[in-house]
């Protein structure tokens, strides 16, 4: 059965479920429109790690999501990154960037946190509409 990481639950707003996906939001860094995708698969550590008949169609998620995030923006460029050495489940950073953020053109990892006021809710909201999805109950 499929639990987020403690420390992803933490860290993150719901946005919803995709078929394959759990789609979050960075809370800490309202500085940057910052979603992170979890396959809804257990053991999954490595993107390899995920069953193949899955593969394909999480990455079309990824794909959509980092495209409508992008428009939604109107980012001057998108970071994508599935880390993984602070927390082992496997997930999807994909960051909006602007010319005009604290952090550009160095990664953010390190740029000071800005927590939302409202914890992220209402941005969720936006990208709930954005996304097309409704939140999730996996």
């Amino acid at each position: 059965m499929f639990t987020l990481h403690p420390q992803l639950a933490a860290d993150t707003i719901e946005v919803g479920d995709l078929p394959i996906c759990k789609v979050l939001l960075n809370k800490q860094y309202s500085q940057f429109p910052w979603l992170i995708l979890v396959p809804k698969r257990t053991g999954c550590r490595d993107l390899t790690d995920v069953p193949p008949a899955d593969y394909l169609p999480m990455m079309d998620e990824v794909r959509e999501v980092h495209d409508r995030l992008k428009a939604f923006c109107s980012a001057d460029k998108m970071n994508l990154g599935a880390l993984g050495n602070m927390v082992p489940q496997l997930h999807i950073h994909i960051i909006a960037r602007f010319k005009t953020d604290p952090a550009w053109p160095a990664p953010v990892w390190g740029t000071p946190a800005q927590p939302y006021a409202d914890g992220g809710a209402d941005m969720a909201t936006r990208l709930r509409d954005v996304l097309d999805i409704m939140p999730g109950s996996a």
